[in-house]
């Protein structure tokens, strides 16, 4: 597992049946987790101090218990980038920072390509990935189908001082966009790809990620560049494993271009424990340098 360790500001603090404790600077929440499994006793007095807790309810969704008043935003750190946190009525906060450890590999092969790498971000969400790749120097396509996430993207920018990047905006369908690129004959150097487990279709249909990421990874490595530098797919869907991603990237990248393909958890450490928590799985492909 590849454990993003060098946050500052946000840590695991203890995780027992179902929730994880975390502090995001100076604030606690409590959030549940599909992985936490095990029922051990709390590790830590601070899950009654706690400043909101995330209820779940039986009827789907869930919402917050706040117990005194917070901030409706606030922002943390990593490294040179800055994120705005805002509770959301879904559990999410707007940052996964598990993800870290993709944008530190990113990063660093962006700026040791040596050359003007041009980065495609589908379903980008706030844009971790996008601010990550643009601080290190390429140029970034961030692309996601809600406007609200796009809006939370560009904050982000702003806050980290990259609003004069060479961003690209796009509220569009990631499937469309990428279908209007190949026609338009407009090619990447490198691929993130962050689709969510589930999502419907340009006529409403439902669609799942396992049966679906195949001709979607097939679709856009048909925009990579004569020279690509990485393709990276990550995932939160359970039934995904690293292995089985990694199978897709070698079979459809690695015959055109050579290469390899590397695929791992990603995790979180728990301070309570020192164990890390399994937070997703991601599979990237790299050229041979």
């Amino acid at each position: 597992m590849r454990v993003a360790d060098k946050w500052q500001e946000y840590k695991i603090i203890d995780t027992s049946n179902g929730d994880k404790l975390e502090s995001w600077g100076s604030i606690t929440l409590v959030r549940p987790d599909p992985q936490i499994i095990w029922k051990t006793p709390h590790k830590s007095d601070k899950w009654e101090k706690a400043d909101a807790v995330y209820h779940r309810s039986s009827k789907g969704g869930g919402e917050w218990e706040y117990r005194r008043r917070l901030p409706e935003s606030w922002q943390i750190s990593y490294g040179e980038l800055k994120f705005i946190i805002r509770p959301t009525g879904f559990k999410h906060t707007g940052l996964f920072p598990e993800q870290a450890v993709n944008w530190e590999l990113c990063s660093q092969m962006i700026k040791n390509a040596g050359r003007p790498i041009k980065v495609l971000n589908l379903f980008a969400y706030t844009g971790g990935a996008t601010l990550a790749c643009a601080n290190a120097g390429a140029q970034v396509s961030h692309v996601d189908a809600s406007k609200g996430m796009v809006a939370w993207a560009r904050e982000n920018a702003a806050a980290s001082g990259l609003s004069d990047k060479p961003i690209r905006w796009l509220v569009d369908d990631c499937e469309k966009f990428v279908r209007r690129e190949i026609r338009r004959g407009n090619f990447y150097d490198a691929v993130i790809m962050d689709p969510p487990s589930y999502g419907r279709g340009p006529g409403g249909e439902v669609w799942k990620l396992e049966d679906s990421v195949f001709d979607l990874v097939s679709l856009c490595a048909q925009v990579l560049s004569e020279k690509p530098l990485f393709f990276l797919l990550n995932s939160y869907t359970t039934g995904l494993s690293p292995s089985v991603m990694a199978y897709i990237l070698s079979e459809v990248i690695t015959p055109r271009f050579g290469g390899e393909v590397t695929a791992d958890e990603i995790g979180l450490r728990v301070e309570s424990s020192k164990m890390p928590l399994p937070c997703g799985s991601t599979a990237i492909w790299t050229i041979n340098n």
